[in-house]
């Protein structure tokens, strides 16, 4: 019983399948044939699946058929030539950057992270002063009291998050000549 279930089944599928292959346009006998081909797995580095080859060739090369579900093959990714060329090899000399070019780029650099961090010192500061050690002002529109501990908390973070900017900037600035 269970084998007329099966064949059942595949008669279905085989169906489906043709339907699918004669509405993508591809004729039945050719579509069959590359069903029916066998897939060698042939040793190597990488390791190849192929079905374009004999069954003497693959002999011949030391692969194995493989039997049961199709394989699904995913081409990968491709890498352009202009970054692996860019990465790998040395700058020439007419693609160098002239020194005194580069000594003004670092010159930028370092005068607006210097700028920056005296932003953010400033600004830490200014929230360091409103947020007086934890007991900052009240205001008007705070009457409930859970807002003003809202408040206070946004402020203690925030003051939290200043420090950390400033730090990263300081980082940053012992890089640059």
């Amino acid at each position: 019983m269970r084998l007329f279930h099966t064949t059942r089944g595949a008669r279905r599928w085989a169906g489906v399948v043709g339907a699918l292959v004669l509405a993508a346009g591809v004729p039945l006998q050719q579509a069959k044939a590359q069903s029916d081909a066998p897939v060698y797995k042939c040793p190597g580095n990488p390791v190849l699946y192929t079905d374009a080859i004999s069954a003497k060739e693959a002999k011949t090369r030391g692969c194995s058929a493989l039997d049961g579900s199709p394989i699904t093959v995913i081409s990968p990714t491709k890498r352009s030539v202009a970054s692996e060329t860019n990465a790998s090899a040395p700058r020439s000399p007419e693609n160098r950057v002239d020194p005194q070019e580069q000594r003004a780029r670092d010159s930028d650099a370092r005068r607006i992270l210097e700028a920056e961090l005296q932003r953010e010192q400033q600004r830490l500061t200014e929230m360091q002063a409103e947020y007086n050690n934890g007991e900052p002002e009240r205001l008007g529109s705070e009457r409930n009291y859970q807002r003003y501990l809202d408040r206070v908390s946004d402020l203690k973070a925030g003051i939290a998050r200043k420090e950390s900017d400033i730090s990263a900037l300081k980082r940053e600035l012992t890089k640059v000549p």
